[in-house]
């Protein structure tokens, strides 16, 4: 993917507390104008103040960061103009109509009026049939569909979403990641911290991991992937074993399925994987075998031995 210009420079981003808990350690991060970008990390990482301080609801201890050409601090209106941000809380005045609520957005931030365009998201989001409606009468997946259209409100450049489909029913994730997709093609940047590993190999280019603070991978996706995928082999045995034979030793083998499968880890990127060794091992010891498959890791097996690596660290 060829590099566009950065629309978010975040330079040695700092956030400590009274009580000595350091939230953020000097955080490094540039994010590209048009990309998907997803944020990963276990609760407490520090996803959410990292958020908070580039839309300029926390205050950073150290650093800085632009968004649009905007510091943050010195010109908070400009930056905060740019930004779009769907917080994991939904907060919202229940008495208020969704239309009114979503109107009553865009014009905060100086927006004129436009009647369509506040038509077309609440379409989008299967809210126009609600419109009228008291944002208390919602359910909660229809309250999270107003948070996301009020972000939208003021046609930003750059939308964050923080655990945006954290539980959210699956045809309002559908939906939003198919509203995902259309704002992409407008050039709409877009941020989002997920628990929801699957989300971020369908939509996202690039990966930041976060653990403690810190910042320790960030990565194109199909780059990590490739780097760091493991692939197993599952041997679908012909009869199966009580135990694997020392002869097998050193593959490193684990029996499954009540002993009619064999699974083998093998690195992808090993100029040598042990496959074909291993299969012939198994011939030469008159081991048969009925059917083989072979499964890339997925990014959450990947994310997991990242965070384990870093606490082995």
């Amino acid at each position: 993917m060829p590099r566009m210009a950065s629309i978010i420079t975040v330079s040695g981003l700092t956030k400590s507390y009274a009580s000595g808990f350091q939230a953020l350690k000097g955080v490094d991060l540039e994010i590209e104008e048009g990309e998907i970008f997803a944020l990963l990390g276990p609760n407490g990482a520090g996803k959410t103040t990292m958020i908070s301080i580039i839309c300029g609801n926390v205050r950073a201890t150290g650093g800085s960061v632009t968004v649009a050409g905007h510091d943050i601090v010195r010109d908070y209106r400009g930056s905060r103009s740019a930004i779009g941000l769907v917080p994991q809380e939904l907060h919202t005045d229940a008495f208020e109509r969704v239309i009114d609520t979503v109107t009553f957005s865009r014009g905060l931030f100086g927006k004129p009026r436009n009647d369509a365009y506040i038509e077309k998201i609440l379409r989008d989001l299967s809210l126009w049939d609600k419109r009228h409606s008291k944002i208390l009468e919602l359910s909660g997946g229809m309250k999270r569909r107003v948070m996301i259209a009020k972000a939208l409100s003021h046609e930003p450049r750059i939308l964050f979403l923080d655990e945006p489909t954290a539980g959210v029913d699956v045809e309002l994730r559908r939906d939003m990641w198919k509203l995902i997709g259309e704002l992409r093609q407008t050039g709409v940047t877009i941020i989002l911290t997920t628990h929801y590993i699957e989300e971020a190999e369908e939509m996202a280019d690039r990966v930041g991991v976060i653990d403690k603070g810190e910042l320790i991978l960030v990565e194109e996706k199909t780059a990590l992937m490739k780097k760091l995928g493991k692939k197993s082999l599952t041997v679908v045995l012909a009869e199966p074993l009580a135990a694997v034979p020392p002869e097998l030793a050193e593959w490193q083998v684990a029996l499954k399925a009540d002993g009619h499968e064999i699974e083998y880890l093998f690195d992808t990127q090993a100029e040598r994987t042990g496959v074909s060794s291993l299969l012939r091992k198994l011939g030469d010891l008159g081991i048969g075998y009925k059917d083989l498959n072979t499964q890339q890791s997925s990014l959450e097996d990947i994310f997991v031995s990242l965070v384990h690596q870093e606490k082995a660290a």
